[in-house]
């Protein structure tokens, strides 16, 4: 037991970067990784051996935040840049701040599923086969989500990148 408790630990710093992801908010994420924390603890008898302890916390955590905003019900709030690191006042770091900004504005407008898929994936760097199990989907439905997120992202980039054309 005292294995699994430790496995538990070594999961928090991934878990409080996709809560904070996925709340945009730090109080609400610390909330929501602590909640993950208690039911995990308290549920530790439920875990399965055979599968990975990453992905039970990461699924028990998005079981959490899906509860509380079917309660809450409120309108999206925009992704905390917060979370990045650098200096952002560093003149080589507006532009790729202006794209991480751009990126993020085009994360928010995704469907759940899909943010939730590429978050899991592109920032956590999750198997294919974790991702699913975190999400408790197959993992043909992962990747077709994957591919529609990227696709979706991808539109909404390039539309917002500006139009320059060469004049002499």
């Amino acid at each position: 037991m005292a294995q699994i408790l430790d496995e538990i630990e070594g999961c928090v710093p991934a878990l409080r970067r996709y809560a904070r992801a996925l709340t945009h908010d730090h109080d609400q994420a610390d909330d929501l990784v602590q909640d993950c924390l208690e039911r995990a603890i308290r549920k530790r008898g439920l875990w399965r051996p055979s599968g990975s302890v990453r992905s039970w916390m990461f699924r028990i955590l998005l079981n959490i935040h899906r509860n509380d905003l079917r309660r809450m019900r409120r309108a999206p709030v925009p992704l905390s840049l917060d979370i990045l690191p650098g200096d952002p006042a560093g003149p080589d770091a507006q532009p790729g701040r202006l794209a991480l900004a751009e990126t993020a504005r085009a994360m928010q407008a995704l469907p759940l599923d899909q943010r939730e898929a590429l978050l899991l994936v592109a920032v956590e760097e999750m198997s294919y086969a974790e991702a699913a199990s975190a999400l408790s989907v197959p993992v043909g439905t992962l990747m077709s989500r994957l591919a529609r997120g990227r696709t979706a992202l991808r539109r909404m980039t390039d539309a917002a990148a500006p139009k320059l054309r060469s004049v002499k």
